[in-house]
Order: structure tokens, then C-alpha cells, then sequence
């Protein structure tokens, strides 16, 4: 998807925020009667259904009539492509929207137009608001519909729906093992160390000073919204380093190498809260917390998922058990042979690596160890040799 920023002139910021108003509510209004269908109530209403009760409440309210018909259709069209996702396994349930988090609409069909004015500004319609200029920093992708946005930061951007085309291969047959990490954020089996450009130590000092500040505020007060603003901007610089960071090293890998291969971790599972419950109350929750907070911040997921859509077929995932244990020279297995985060020495040949680059070797070779120090295929790898007969000698 192809993402542009939007610059709306003042008198056009209301239209918009009318627009994401009526989307949300259409949004919310079908996630809240889906809730109430049960298999003992019956069937939820189908997607013409949805539309007829939709033509029915614009006729009922006037302030719903006064927005346009092609963003509240398409707001219905959008859930029920997303229960769709959900019923096919690929996606969570829809959930309810809320304010300044989730705002935007689609504009489908002949409303999607864009007009270039010079090289560096284009302009696309938006039904009731009219012509909207965006900045082109890049040409535009034939398209046939395209969705408006506001981040938390309060930026505008439209996105063009289409099918990133794939980096094609080098051809060169090398591959390359990608290890994730906290304190460095990808460790490539050719030595390379890449990290993740977060807050600067001046903005993160800001960014705490500012939701102490926060805390403090009175709810409802314009302080507090004031502050809330300030912090989106801080943090939307942040989100916007990672995600530059992660196209750039994603799209470097995908040139450089035809097979990449990297750990199959469930991040989810991984950054999942450990604070429990009253009665099962959970351990180290802060520390926990902490180390969630930095697997989000180093982009794990975005990066693989960056390198899946521009190398399709050339990315493998690699179980994740053992690697940073194991000896990419000699196979063997001992956790003792990390001697610290950036340390690695083998206890076995005394081999000595930087920890990271170590595990990356070990996923670069597909090497995935059972718990006793086997391969998948369960060919031992800590075993004494064992004396074998003579090829000659075989069968007699």
C-alpha cells in the first residue's frame, strides 16, 4: 500500500473528521449487532440487510444524511470484509473503534480520482469536501480506491490500495540467517549488527517528563488533551523511525540474497502481559513489561513481514529452540557457552563469537536442535563418533 501525506486546507479538516465521525459509528453500530446475534436469535443480518437499515437511518437523522452515502457504505463493506477475515482464521474479531485511535474512510468507485498538479503536489477528491492536495513524493500507483487516515499525531494520509510489486532475486544462491534481538535489533550471519532508531536520549527524557505531566492532568481538561498531543508526536516519531528502518533493511536483505531465513517466533505470545490475575497474581511483571516494550520497539514483526511481501517464496522460518545455545562450528549445545548478551564461547572447541552473530550462522543453516542436542531430522550432533563398517564390509 502506497501512503502519501495529505495536506487539507482548514476550512476541509471538518469535513474530514465528519467523514471518520460517520464511518466509526456505522463501524461500531455493526459490531455491537453482531454482538447481540446469537446462535439462539438467529441469523445476523446479511450485508444487504445492513444497507437497507443503513438507508432507513439516513432518512430517520439528519446529521446522518448530511455525510456522504459512499463513505457510510463502504464503513459496512469494510466489516463485513473484516468478518470475513476473522472467519477465515487470518484475522481477530472486529472490535469496537474509538476516537482519535482508529479514524478514517475509503473512497471506491468514480469518487476516486487524483489530478497531478506540478512535480511535487497531486490532489484527490473526497465526495462533500472536494478537491484535497497530498504531497507526491513518489508517482502514484494506478489504483481504484484509496483510504484517508489521521494517525494520533493528528497527520493526514491517503493510501492507495494496490499489490506491492516483489524485489526480484539476485541470483546469487546466498543466504542469510537473521537473528532478532533487544539490544540489537537484527544480527546477520555476515557479521552485521543493525539496530532500530528509537527516541533520541534528549526526546525520551521529554517523552517521560511529559506523561508524568500527563498522569497528573485533570481528565477532560484542555491540559491534558494539550499534553496528549504533545506525546502522539513524540511517539509518532518513533513508530515512524522503526517503520523507515524496517523498509530500508527489508528491501537491502531482499536484494541481497536469494533465501533468507529467519526464527519462527509467536511475538504475540511473547509480549503477552504477565501481570495475571487477583487470585493468580503474576512474577516480575515490571521487568516483563520492560522487555515487551523493547521486542515492540525493535520492529520484530514488521521486518518479517516486510521481507514476506517483498521476497515471497524466499523467506523461510526457522524453529527458534536452541539456536543461540548451539556452536556454529562444532554443533555442540550447552547454555553455559553464552557467557553473556554480546558473548559467546564454546565449551566443547572453545569457539568464540558474538553471541548474536553466532545464532544467526546457526539460522542461516536451517540448524534447529531438538532438546537433547539432535537435528530435526535426528541426526545426533553431541555424540561420541561412532565406529562404522567399511562400505566393502556392509551387508556381509
Amino acid at each position: 500500500m502506497s501512503r502519501y501525506r495529505l495536506v487539507p486546507a482548514p476550512e476541509q479538516v471538518a469535513g474530514l473528521e465528519e467523514h471518520c465521525g460517520h464511518a466509526r459509528f456505522v463501524w461500531n453500530l455493526c459490531v455491537e449487532q453482531q454482538s447481540w446475534w446469537t446462535r439462539y436469535r438467529g441469523k445476523a443480518p446479511s450485508h444487504l440487510e445492513r444497507c437497507r437499515q443503513l438507508t432507513d437511518a439516513r432518512a430517520a437523522f439528519d446529521w446522518l444524511r448530511a455525510g456522504s452515502q459512499t463513505v457510510q457504505q463502504q464503513a459496512l463493506r469494510d466489516y463485513d470484509q473484516a468478518l470475513r477475515n476473522f472467519f477465515g482464521g487470518s484475522h481477530q474479531r472486529p472490535t469496537f473503534r474509538k476516537r482519535g485511535q482508529s479514524e478514517g474512510f475509503q473512497i471506491v468507485g468514480k469518487n476516486a480520482r487524483v489530478e497531478k498538479l506540478n512535480r511535487r503536489w497531486s490532489r484527490c477528491w473526497i465526495p462533500k469536501v472536494g478537491w484535497v492536495k497530498f504531497r507526491l513524493s513518489r508517482p502514484v500507483p494506478d489504483f481504484k480506491s484509496y483510504r484517508i487516515t489521521r494517525d494520533r499525531a493528528g497527520r493526514w494520509h491517503v493510501a492507495f490500495a494496490v499489490v506491492p510489486e516483489s524485489i526480484p532475486a539476485p541470483g546469487t544462491g546466498e543466504a542469510v540467517g537473521v537473528d532478532r534481538g533487544v539490544t540489537v535489533s537484527a544480527a546477520l550471519s555476515t557479521g552485521e549488527l543493525l539496530s532500530c532508531p528509537g527516541l533520541r536520549p534528549a526526546e525520551a527524557a521529554r517523552l517521560a517528563r511529559l506523561q508524568r505531566r500527563l498522569a497528573n492532568a485533570k481528565r477532560g481538561s484542555n491540559r491534558r488533551g494539550r499534553l496528549k498531543a504533545r506525546i502522539a508526536r513524540l511517539k509518532a516519531r518513533e513508530t515512524d523511525r522503526r517503520k523507515n528502518w524496517a523498509e530500508e533493511t527489508s528491501t537491502d536483505l531482499a536484494r541481497r540474497f536469494d533465501l533468507i531465513r529467519v526464527e519462527d517466533l509467536q511475538i504475540g505470545n511473547m509480549t503477552r502481559s504477565a501481570r495475571g490475575s487477583v487470585d493468580q497474581p503474576g512474577r516480575n511483571v515490571r521487568q516483563k513489561a520492560g522487555l515487551n516494550r523493547g521486542i515492540l520497539a525493535n520492529g520484530w514483526g514488521l521486518l518479517v513481514q516486510r521481507l514476506e511481501q517483498k521476497a515471497p517464496d524466499r523467506v523461510e522460518r526457522v524453529p527458534a529452540a536452541y539456536t543461540s545455545q548451539r556452536c556454529s562450528a562444532c554443533g555442540h549445545v550447552a547454555a553455559e557457552s553464552r557467557e553473556s548478551q554480546a558473548r559467546f564461547r564454546c565449551v566443547a572447541c572453545g569457539h568464540t563469537a558474538n553471541a548474536d552473530v553466532n545464532a544467526a550462522v546457526n539460522i542461516a543453516a536451517g540448524r534447529a536442535v531438538a532438546a537433547r542436542g539432535g537435528t530435526p531430522l535426528g541426526v545426533p550432533v553431541n555424540r561420541e563418533p561412532q565406529q562404522l563398517a567399511p562400505p566393502s564390509l556392509v551387508g556381509v
